[in-house]
């Protein structure tokens, strides 16, 4: 997938699993079960297809020093929330009912350093990266200044209610078109002549 697929794909992956999120929790609980599996994976589809964005943004911004920290930060970000996203899915197969996955996840988050970097500090990276490069392009009017505007709504509105994770990513949808407008289209490969 091209970068500039990749900027409208993730945001509607986050818009899935949003929607998947708030299907699930319609009985009172989230997890475990097919609805818990399938948004965790749409999610991490998305912080997958986060990497050639942050990267392609990083060239946009003129591949400075504080682009590429930015696109660096951001993707540690990823990796960390994959790790997270990664053990919500494990926690769901290994356990019965909701009350027994809080059970495992406490015993997960007992392991020294695995909260610090996994679930509380190192996946603001993600949002950092994300936000620092977005301003960045608005700066030099690769974007226009309500791009960053959508994005951080984009970022707090999960903060403030995860409910809004769908409102949110429609944020991010508007915000993240005009950029994959500039991609250039992928070029297809010629054939070798023999």
């Amino acid at each position: 997938m091209n970068s500039r697929t990749a900027f409208i794909a993730a945001p509607l992956l986050v818009l899935a699993y949003g929607v998947i999120r708030i299907l699930d929790g319609l009985d009172g609980s989230r997890g475990p079960g097919i609805a818990w599996t399938t948004g965790h994976l749409a999610f991490m589809a998305a912080l997958v297809l986060y990497v050639p964005i942050f990267w392609q943004m990083r060239r946009m911004a003129g591949g400075n020093a504080l682009a590429t920290t930015s696109a660096a930060a951001g993707t540690v970000g990823v990796m960390a929330l994959l790790g997270q996203f990664g053990i919500d899915i494990v926690v769901g197969f290994m356990s019965a009912d909701h009350d027994a996955m809080g059970v495992l996840f406490d015993q997960v988050k007992s392991v020294p350093g695995v909260s610090l970097v996994v679930y509380d500090i190192v996946p603001l990276l993600f949002f950092a990266g994300q936000l620092a490069l977005v301003v960045q392009l608005a700066v030099l009017r690769r974007v226009k200044a309500w791009a960053p505007v959508l994005v951080l709504a984009d970022l707090v509105l999960p903060f403030i209610e995860k409910d809004l994770i769908p409102l949110g990513a429609l944020c991010l949808l508007v915000s993240f078109v005009p950029l994959a407008r500039q991609v250039p289209a992928a070029s297809r490969p010629t054939a070798a002549l023999v």
